[in-house]
């Protein structure tokens, strides 16, 4: 299909995350946050049958590439993906008009938050906060700095392209996305090291 997109980063750490969504995500609806190319989404509602994917993205290339492959994978548990800015005021407010179901039992957010505007990290945990019950898990995937006693040079050499880019992006230190999860009623659970120095870090809902 020719609204496909393939991101060889995406194939490359699926697996790995995979591992860990098996292991800490609790069943039911699941949304996606800034699913880019849809490759991730399709491999987890393969892998995890008993959990229901709500893919979604700003980008309208990314959401016919995302269900470009749902239509080729014809997976029952992977609904149409959603046009969906986490900076939106109808995520923020929690409004029910964005084509998903108003709440969740996990919300999955990978390589987002460090190549956005620190106020897509903001609204994440604000609509977040919404949307999960108690016990509900937000789980983050990327590069963080503060989080291992010496910085990997990638990161540092990865922060200052990302800055080049766009001076409002950049990988994000683990206390003000803990500071930003706080103020928003969760409690950071889980710090997983990745593969090329990346971490998967999940936050409770309280």
């Amino acid at each position: 299909m020719g609204n496909k997109l393939n991101f060889p980063a995406t194939e490359r750490n699926v697996s790995a995350i995979l591992q860990v969504l098996q292991k800490h995500l609790p069943s039911g609806d699941i949304f996606e946050i800034a699913s880019g190319s849809g490759q991730h989404v399709v491999q987890f509602a393969k892998a995890m049958p008993d959990h229901v994917f709500w893919p979604s993205d700003p980008d309208p290339d990314h959401i016919k590439s995302i269900n470009a492959w749902a239509n080729e994978n014809r997976l029952a548990n992977l609904k149409i993906a959603s046009s969906l800015d986490c900076t939106n005021s109808k995520w923020i407010n929690g409004q029910k008009d964005l084509s998903l179901p108003n709440t969740a039992t996990a919300i999955l957010c990978i390589n987002m938050i460090h190549i956005a505007p620190i106020a897509a990290a903001q609204g994440l945990f604000t609509g977040a906060n919404k949307r999960l019950g108690a016990g509900g898990i937000l789980y983050l995937y990327g590069p963080f700095f503060g989080i291992s006693e010496q910085e990997a040079a990638s990161n540092i050499a990865f922060d200052l392209d990302l800055q080049q880019r766009d001076r409002t992006w950049g990988v994000r230190h683990l206390n003000i996305v803990k500071k930003i999860a706080y103020n928003e009623g969760f409690d950071l659970s889980t710090i997983i090291e990745m593969p090329a120095n990346n971490y998967s870090v999940l936050f409770v809902r309280k």
